[in-house]
C-alpha cells in the first residue's frame, strides 16, 4: 500500500508527501515517519519503544522528542489534531472518528450535483454534526450544501440562504474565516443580498489568501452580473491557468460569452465543455442557451433536454425548453410544460425568474412582469444577472422592467431583516 488516506488527508509512502484534500503540506521527514506509525496501527496505541522501532528506526531519542514529534503532526492536522491522543503506560494513537466516514459519503453524494444528491449529501453532513459537534468540517460542508442548493434553485433560496447562514457561523466559530468559508460568505452576499461591493472584497481576499477554483467562478460571475463583462473574462483566464479542465470552467465562459451577446463564441465553448465534461448539466443548459440564440432551435431543444434528464429535479430546466418551443412557434409544447411547472409549484419550489420569459414568449407579458415580482420576493437566485441576461431583453424593453430592477436592491434589505430576525 502506497497511500494512507484518513479523512481528507493522504499520506504517500512513497513520495513522503502529505497532503489535504490534494494539497501539500509541509511536514519533516521524521514527522511523517512518526505520523506514518501512527497510521499503520490506526486506533490501536503505540508505546515509546514501538515508535522509536518503527518511527525512529531504533535510533534513541528522548521521549520529550517523541512527544514534540507527535505535537508537530497535531498542528499539521490543525482542527483535526485531536484526531491523536496520548496515554500514560500505553503511547499515542491515531483515531477517525465515525462521523469522517460521514463527512466523505456525503461528499460522493455532493459531487452528483442533483438536487437528489445534495439533499443526500446535506443528511450526511447534518448526521456527521450531530456525532461531533466540535467538527467543523461537517458545519463548512453543511453551510456550503445549503448555499449550492439555493444558489441553483434546487429548494427556496431565502430559506436555504437562512440555513446556510447559521451553519456557516457556526463553523467559523471553531475554525476561523477559512478562505474557502470567506469565499462562500462572499457568494451569499452577491446572489442573496446584493450588496456588490462587500462581496467583491470578500472574494478577492478569499483569492489572495488561496487559489480556490470556486472563488474564481464566483467572481467572475459577480463580475458579469454588474456589467463588468470583460473583468468577468480576466478572471476565468485566471483560473485556466490554475486547473485548466476544470469542469464548471467552460460551462462559466459559455454564459459569459452568452451575456456578452456573443453567441457564436458561446456556442463554440459549448462544444469544447461538453466534449470535455459530458455530464454537466450546467453545461448542457448555457450550451443550450446559446445554440437557441445562435440560431441552431432543434439543437438547442436537445441540450436543454439532456438537461432535463441528466437533472430531472430541476423545475427551471424545463422553463428554458418550453420558453425555446413557445418562442419558435410550439405553442401548443410550451403551454403543456407552463401547465407542468404550475402542478409541480403546489409541491416543490419553481424558480419564478425562468418562469417570466416563458410566459412573455407565450404572450402573457402581465403574467411575466407578476413571475419577476415574485421571483422578487423569493430572491431568487438568478436576479443579480437580470440586468445582462439576453433572454430578459423582450422584457426590458417595457416601462416596468427598470423600476422593478431598481427594487431588487430594497428588497435585498427587506430579506436581511427578515433572516435577522428569524
Amino acid at each position: 500500500m502506497e497511500q494512507l488516506a484518513f479523512g481528507p488527508f493522504c499520506l504517500d509512502l512513497a513520495s513522503t508527501r502529505l497532503t489535504r484534500d490534494g494539497a501539500e503540506l509541509d511536514l519533516r521527514p521524521r514527522a511523517f515517519h512518526a505520523l506514518k506509525t501512527l497510521l499503520q496501527h490506526s486506533g490501536r496505541h503505540v508505546d515509546y519503544e514501538q515508535m522509536i522501532r518503527e518511527a525512529w528506526e531504533g535510533n534513541l531519542v528522548s521521549r520529550h522528542t517523541v512527544a514534540v514529534t507527535v505535537g508537530e503532526v497535531k498542528k499539521v492536522l490543525r482542527e483535526c489534531g485531536p484526531w491523536i491522543s496520548y496515554r500514560p503506560k500505553l503511547g499515542y494513537r491515531i483515531e477517525v472518528p465515525h462521523c469522517d466516514d460521514l463527512i466523505r459519503k456525503g461528499w460522493h453524494f455532493f459531487s452528483r450535483r442533483t438536487r437528489e444528491g445534495l439533499e443526500k449529501a446535506l443528511d450526511c453532513f447534518e448526521q456527521a454534526t450531530l456525532e461531533d459537534n466540535t467538527d467543523p468540517r461537517a458545519l463548512e460542508a453543511t453551510s456550503l450544501t445549503y448555499l449550492t442548493l439555493g444558489t441553483a434553485g434546487m429548494r427556496p433560496p431565502r430559506e436555504m440562504y437562512r440555513r446556510f447562514l447559521d451553519a456557516h457561523g457556526r463553523a467559523v466559530a471553531l475554525a476561523g474565516l477559512t478562505p474557502e468559508m470567506r469565499s462562500d460568505r462572499g457568494h451569499g452576499l452577491h446572489i442573496f443580498e446584493r450588496k456588490t461591493e462587500e462581496a467583491e472584497a470578500q472574494l478577492l481576499q478569499s483569492r489572495r489568501e488561496k487559489q480556490w477554483l470556486p472563488t474564481y467562478i464566483r467572481l467572475s460571475m459577480l463580475y458579469a452580473a454588474d456589467g463588468r463583462l470583460d473583468d468577468a473574462l480576466d478572471v476565468l483566464a485566471e483560473a485556466y491557468a490554475v486547473e485548466p479542465l476544470a469542469p464548471m470552467l467552460p460551462a462559466t465562459e459559455i454564459n459569459i460569452r452568452f451575456c456578452r451577446r456573443e453567441f457564436d463564441c458561446a456556442v463554440s465553448c459549448g462544444r469544447m465543455a461538453l466534449e470535455l465534461h459530458p455530464y454537466l448539466q450546467l453545461a448542457r443548459t448555457f450550451f443550450g442557451q446559446a445554440l437557441e440564440y445562435a440560431g441552431q432551435v432543434e439543437e438547442a431543444l436537445e441540450q436543454y433536454r439532456v438537461a432535463c434528464t441528466l437533472s430531472p429535479d430541476l423545475p427551471w430546466l424545463r422553463a428554458l425548453e418550453a420558453t425555446c418551443l413557445a418562442r419558435h412557434g410550439r405553442r401548443r409544447q410550451a403551454v403543456r410544460i407552463h401547465a407542468e411547472l404550475e402542478c409541480r409549484r403546489l409541491t416543490e419550489y419553481v424558480d419564478a425568474y425562468y418562469m417570466a420569459p416563458l410566459l412573455d414568449a407565450l404572450g402573457d407579458r402581465d403574467g411575466a412582469f407578476e413571475e419577476l415580482r415574485r421571483a422578487r420576493d423569493e430572491n431568487s437566485s438568478a436576479l443579480p444577472i437580470l440586468g445582462v441576461d439576453p433572454k430578459m431583453d423582450s422584457l426590458r424593453q417595457d416601462r416596468r422592467f427598470e423600476p422593478l430592477r431598481q427594487s431588487l436592491w430594497a428588497a435585498a434589505g427587506c430579506h436581511r431583516k427578515a433572516e435577522s430576525a428569524a
